[in-house]
C-alpha cells in the first residue's frame, strides 16, 4: 500500500511516500526556522502562509524522489491533531483535496501518534505493546501503547512541555530558534551541579510532569544576575536545565513502563533528541533490564515519515476520514481522529 503524508502541525511543510507503513520512500521537509528565528519563536499566521506556498511543491517534490505517480497512490493521510490550527488546516485540506481528486481514502492522524511511529521507521522489529516517551515543544507525554491504534495517556506535563521550558530558557539566554538545540550545544562540558535547580512532580499522579517551576527558576537566576551586574556561567545552566529535565523525565518513564508490564521504551519527538536525556534513557534502561528504541535525530523534529506509517496502521485498523474532517489544536492521543469530524 502506497500512501502520500502531510505533516504541517507547526513550522515543517513536510510530505512523504511510504509503502506498507515502515517503507520510506521519500520524505521532504521544508523548514522554516529562519524565518520564525527573526522573531524568536513560531508566528502562526506566518507558518500558516508559508505552508499553503509550499505544500504542493513538498508533496510533488516527495512523490518525484519517491518515483511514484499520483495514480500510484493508494490514501493520503495528514497530521489533524494537535498542533497550530491554522497550519494543521491548510495541510489536511491540501491532503484531503488529493484524496477526493484521485478518489483514494483520506486518512487523519494524531501528531502524537505520528511521533511514535517514527519509532517503526528506526527500528523495523518494533511492535506494541511497549512504553512510549512523546517530548516535544509543545506536549511531554508518557503513552501506553497497547497496539498500533489503542493507546492510553499515563502521564503528561500539568503546564509547561520540556521542550517549552527549553526554549523558553534558551531565549533568555540570548541562544538562537529553535533554541532547545542551541541549549543542548551550549551545555556540552557544563557543570550541570553548579546552579540548584527544581525537579517537580505532582502529588497523586507519579507519571505526571511540571516544568514551570524550573523554567521559572532559570530565568530568574539570569534575571537576578542581570541586575546585580553578576556574571552566569552560561554552559553551567545549560547543563543543569538539561540535567533537570532528564531527572524529571527519565524515572517516571522506566517507572511507568515497570508498572504496565512492559519490556521496551521508545523515545519520540524533538526533545528526545537531548543528549543528556538520551544518556539518562540508556542507562536506565540498561540498569532494569529494559529495551530502548531512540529514533535517529533526523526522526525526532517533526517530518512526513511518521506520519505515513502511522497512517498504514490507522488505515488497517479502519480509522478512515471523509472530506469533512477537521482539525483540532488538542487532542488526547487516545482519540481515534476518524470519528470526530
Amino acid at each position: 500500500m502506497i500512501i502520500l503524508a502531510i505533516e504541517s502541525s507547526c513550522d515543517e511543510t513536510a510530505a512523504a511516500v511510504s509503502r506498507d507503513g515502515r517503507e520510506i520512500l521519500s520524505d521532504v521537509v521544508y523548514s522554516q526556522a529562519d524565518m520564525h528565528a527573526l522573531y524568536g519563536g513560531v508566528v502562526p499566521e506566518i507558518a500558516s502562509r508559508q505552508h499553503a506556498e509550499k505544500v504542493s511543491l513538498v508533496a510533488e517534490e516527495a512523490l518525484r524522489r519517491a518515483g511514484v505517480g499520483r495514480a500510484d497512490l493508494d490514501a493520503v493521510a495528514a497530521t489533524c491533531a494537535p498542533g497550530l490550527i491554522g497550519a494543521l488546516l491548510v495541510g489536511a485540506n491540501f491532503a484531503k483535496a488529493c484524496a477526493l481528486a484521485l478518489d483514494v481514502p483520506f486518512i487523519p492522524v494524531h501528531h502524537i501518534r505520528g511521533h511514535i511511529a517514527a519509532c517503526y521507521v528506526a527500528d523495523p522489529a518494533l511492535e506494541p505493546p511497549f512504553t512510549a516517551l512523546v517530548a516535544s515543544g509543545g506536549h511531554t507525554v508518557v503513552i501506553d501503547v497497547q497496539d498500533y491504534t489503542h493507546m492510553e495517556v499515563l502521564g503528561a506535563s500539568r503546564d509547561d512541555a520540556a521542550g517549552e521550558a527549553f526554549d523558553k530558557i534558551a531565549r533568555v539566554l540570548s541562544l538562537p530558534y529553535p533554541g532547545g538545540a542551541a541549549l543542548d550545544r551550549l551545555a556540552q562540558g557544563g557543570d550541570p551541579d553548579k546552579y540548584r535547580l527544581p525537579r517537580a512532580g505532582v502529588h497523586g499522579a507519579p507519571f505526571d510532569f511540571s516544568f514551570s517551576g524550573l523554567k521559572t527558576a532559570a530565568v530568574n537566576l539570569l534575571h537576578n544576575a542581570a541586575q546585580k551586574g553578576e556574571c552566569v556561567d552560561r554552559a553551567a545552566l545549560a547543563a543543569g536545565v538539561c540535567r533537570a529535565v532528564a531527572d524529571s523525565v527519565v524515572p517516571r518513564v522506566v517507572e511507568a513502563a515497570l508498572h504496565c508490564g512492559r519490556r521496551t521504551v521508545a523515545a519520540a519527538g524533538g526533545v528526545a533528541a537531548n543528549s543528556v536525556l538520551r544518556a539518562q534513557l540508556e542507562c536506565a534502561c540498561r540498569q532494569n533490564g529494559l529495551s530502548l528504541c531512540l529514533p535517529p535525530l533526523r526522526l525526532c523534529g517533526d517530518n512526513g515519515s511518521m506520519i505515513a506509517a502511522q497512517a498504514y496502521y490507522e488505515y488497517l485498523a479502519g480509522n478512515i476520514g471523509s472530506s469533512a474532517q477537521n482539525c483540532y489544536a488538542t487532542m488526547p492521543a487516545s482519540e481515534n481522529l476518524s470519528r470526530w469530524l
